[in-house]
């Protein structure tokens, strides 16, 4: 994933501050724009573990921070829900202005709510998701009780929310009793992703039903069970990115990437942004996939290291091999399985073994071979697994010749 920062300008003219994200290649096939939800930031983490689910499929993802959040201009008290809509219209306007427009929306929470009003005034926008939001933006007035009451009487009131104090004024809720979200959602006539927790104590599971019934279809609904409201277990959040993706593809026009010019003669490109630790986006032939260290060697194990899949490739190659031997042998080989992993150690007969040079790159590959074959086939198909090309690759003198591309 390439990660970019960016900048554009609200209604007002306050600049507002977001992130690109891009596939590998940078050639996405759709933009889409991500929502955060009411008081976050597009830092959250939910947030961009989801937009690296989207760009590993080949989306373009802009999330950005709220006038004022996070890093926008702007006062959080000036501000309400019909501002942020037209944060989004902006947001929208930036991208068809620099890149191409939109056709995907996707709103966590209050963000949810936001991305339904938006897509009505957005033609390019083609299909909605939205992620533990409300079936009303009148939904964030139980967050504001404690200042209800002071708000009606002086105008505003700090509230304490999300473990930070914002200042909120009467036009923040009086801009809420003008939203109809069931009516607006009744007649957006477009594709409508809707995901909800039936554990979430936030938003609670009755909202997603709510916009359910009010949508027409073609309309969805995924049940994210046992997820929080702010998706702080990293495996719902991956999982949200990775539906909303397979989900859209139906929806949206997908061009062949391969197509896309990469500007490059390799069968294999891999774009780590400094934003990204290791998580590296890598277009593989004709797949995308992603690598990453695990969290003991501080990644975020979102793929498989790189010695992984220097040993997946042995696997891959070793069980190929035997099977396309076994086949031309007419041998009853039903399967065969490839245990392979990976680790630096001493050569027996090594000199200087206390040194880390004289450590030897050493894979561990386990065979397992089902099919009523003779002890002489297993023999032979074991001296097989020795032949396949990846092997001989490994133990071949090999070099690595760089050049700097401008």
């Amino acid at each position: 994933m390439s990660l970019q920062k960016v900048t554009f300008s609200n209604s007002e003219g306050q600049e507002l501050v977001g992130r690109l994200a891009l596939p590998a290649d940078r050639h996405p096939h759709n933009f889409a724009i991500f929502a955060h939800c009411f008081t976050c930031t597009k830092n959250l983490i939910a947030i961009k573990n989801i937009s690296k689910a989207l760009t590993s499929n080949g989306f373009a993802v802009l999330r950005f921070d709220f006038t004022g959040l996070g890093e926008s201009e702007g006062d959080f008290a000036d501000t309400n829900f019909s501002g942020n809509v037209d944060d989004l219209i902006a947001a929208s306007d930036f991208l068809s202005e620099n890149y191409q427009p939109p056709s995907l929306l996707i709103g966590h929470s209050r963000g949810g709510a936001a991305v339904i009003f938006a897509a009505a005034n957005i033609s390019s926008i083609k299909a909605v998701a939205t992620i533990g939001a409300p079936s009303n933006p009148k939904h964030v007035r139980h967050l504001l009780k404690s200042g209800l009451e002071e708000i009606q009487a002086t105008g505003e009131a700090v509230v304490h929310l999300s473990g930070r104090d914002f200042r909120i004024k009467k036009q923040f809720v009086d801009d809420l009793e003008t939203k109809s979200l069931p009516e607006t959602v009744k007649a957006l006539r477009k594709p409508l992703l809707i995901m909800h927790s039936p554990q979430d104590d936030t938003v609670g599971i009755q909202n997603a039903e709510e916009i359910y019934r009010a949508a027409h279809h073609p309309k969805s609904f995924v049940s994210l069970d046992g997820a929080d409201h702010l998706l702080f277990n990293k495996e719902d959040s991956i999982y949200v990115g990775e539906v909303v993706s397979g989900w859209a593809k139906r929806y949206l026009p997908i061009t062949d990437r391969l197509d896309a010019n990469l500007k490059t003669k390799h069968h294999v490109v891999a774009s780590l942004d400094a934003y990204d630790g290791f998580t590296t986006s890598m277009k593989v032939g004709n797949h995308y996939m992603v690598a990453d260290e695990p969290e003991k060697y501080s990644g975020h194990d979102f793929g498989p290291s790189p010695y992984e899949y220097v040993s997946a490739g042995l696997s891959a190659c070793t069980a190929m091999t035997v099977q396309m031997y076994a086949k031309r042998k007419e041998w009853p080989l039903e399967n065969i399985e490839v245990h392979t992993s990976y680790s630096k150690t001493h050569a027996e007969d090594c000199e200087n073994c206390e040194m880390d040079s004289a450590k030897i790159d050493t894979f561990h590959r386990e065979i397992k071979l089902t099919g009523d074959l003779n002890d002489k086939q297993k023999k032979r198909l074991m001296e097989i697994a020795d032949k396949c090309p990846v092997h001989k690759t490994l133990h071949n003198e090999t070099q690595v010749i760089n050049m700097l591309l401008e």
